[in-house]
């Protein structure tokens, strides 16, 4: 039996050696260094000190006239010891590791950011209650059909604001969505592309290899310049944009927050409409679609379809890492043993007044 256990100790031990690994090998080089000392002619130095001493008294009497270890044979002590810490510490800076686990890990959830109009216009009654309240409601059953989805919210009028950072924390977004109201803006208008902006520096934050998409609520009721352009740019940077119109063609007298309408010069009120070929536009320079809001929840589970289909069939939606037990502790343990075993090989010398030096 004993032979046996033998044999199985030692397969044991050979199996681990043909698993080991070193995350730093170029660090075994330095192995070399104690090979290089050996030419070096210290032990030979040593020697010549000896043959000085020679002339003094005969070989076979210096062994017992220096009560030290003969030099050459103290230099090999001493370079086998350094040359056994400086190996050890090099192993320990290679990295051996072994006996490895593969672990598979989920990438980052895709990112999406909503893009909340909080212009004027945005109060019209033509999409019952208002246009605002049923942009909010978008966002509610988008946040709710989406329980994987990373989602940030800026609303924007003149200047965008971010109402929250990109997250998986949906009720946050679901809390801050009754505060959204176009009396939250100082100065009234609809620059789409300063929001832009916004939403590509906030998307810049986010971990590659992830989907990137844009969803714009509005009611398309501005008349910047370039958009279409800029949007393109963003679509070439892998960033799609996808737009939900909010309103009718039809249109809607648009109210003051302090009561009654926006009128012309001419007294009349003001006629919003939704703008659906410009939003269109804007959703195909942007790679996206586009879908006219409505109280059901089929237009945003097409916008989550549209997000979906725009991955990359190359990115997986897993990675495999694998895991090494590192070990460079042990080397470490090894030259700590060495040392102490070294220190106790120190003995005290004694001097002629019978004292240790």
């Amino acid at each position: 039996m004993a032979p046996l256990r033998h044999v199985c100790v030692i397969s044991t031990v050979l199996e681990t050696l043909s698993q080991v690994h070193f995350s730093q090998p170029a660090w075994l080089l330095g192995l070399l260094v104690p090979l290089l000392l050996l030419g070096l002619p210290a032990s030979r130095r040593a020697a010549g000190d000896l043959s000085r001493l020679a002339r003094y008294a005969d070989p076979h009497l210096l062994p017992h006239l220096i009560r030290t270890t003969p030099a050459p044979e103290r230099a090999r002590r001493r370079l086998g010891l350094w040359s056994a810490l400086w190996g050890l510490g090099i192993l320990a800076l290679a990295g051996p590791r072994w006996d490895f686990t593969d672990v598979r890990v989920e990438r980052p959830g895709d990112s999406l950011v909503v893009l909340f109009d909080l212009s004027g216009s945005m109060r019209a009654t033509d999409a019952k209650p208002t246009r605002l309240a049923r942009a909010r409601q978008e966002v509610e059953d988008l946040l709710e059909q989406s329980p994987g989805l990373r989602v940030g919210l800026i609303a924007f009028a003149s200047v965008p604001h971010v109402v929250a950072p990109i997250t998986e924390d949906h009720e946050t977004v679901r809390h801050l969505l009754p505060s959204l109201s176009p009396d939250l803006v100082r100065w009234q208008g609809s620059r789409v592309s300063a929001a832009l902006d916004r939403a590509e520096r906030l998307l810049s934050g986010q971990a590659p290899g992830t989907r990137h998409a844009l969803l714009l609520l509005s009611d398309g009721d501005y008349g910047e310049e370039g958009l279409e352009a800029r949007v393109a740019a963003l679509q070439a940077k892998g960033i799609t944009l996808h737009v939900l119109g909010i309103g009718s063609p039809e249109g809607a007298s648009v109210p003051r927050g302090s009561g009654g309408f926006l009128t012309a010069q001419d007294g009349q009120p003001i006629q919003s409409r939704l703008e659906e070929p410009r939003l269109t536009a804007l959703a195909k320079a942007g790679g996206g679609i586009y879908r006219r809001a409505d109280y059901r929840d089929d237009d945003t589970r097409e916008v989550l379809r549209a997000v979906a289909r725009t991955t990359d069939d190359s990115v997986t939606r897993e990675r495999a890492y694998r895991v090494w037990d590192e070990e460079y502790h042990l080397p470490l343990l090894a030259a700590a043993l060495l040392i102490v075993l070294g220190l106790r090989r120190v003995r005290p010398r004694t001097g002629a007044d019978g004292h240790d030096h």
